[in-house]
């Protein structure tokens, strides 16, 4: 899904709608309650989204990190877990 795409069902979550080339002047509302969000509301939309996405990989990197280091601490690796299917 594109970012415009993410930042209107985050904006609007029930809206409806299409576009062409992630252009915003080109939205077609099918399904709307409420106003439409404006551009500025988008863009900022679309950096939250962005910056969602960040935080969502470093905190699934971190969550790694410890698993591995939590498996160290017990003397098993990855590979350990792997040949037993886990």
């Amino acid at each position: 899904m594109s970012d415009l795409a993410q930042a209107i069902k985050k904006l609007k979550p029930s809206a409806e709608f299409s576009f062409t080339n992630n252009d915003y002047s080109t939205i077609k509302w099918d399904v709307l309650d409420g106003e439409a969000p404006t551009k500025k509301q988008i863009d900022d939309a679309i950096e939250q989204v962005k910056a969602d996405e960040i935080s969502e990989a470093e905190a699934k990197a971190t969550a790694k990190a410890a698993a591995q280091s939590k498996l160290a601490a017990l003397g098993l690796t990855v590979e350990d877990l792997q040949a037993l299917g886990l």
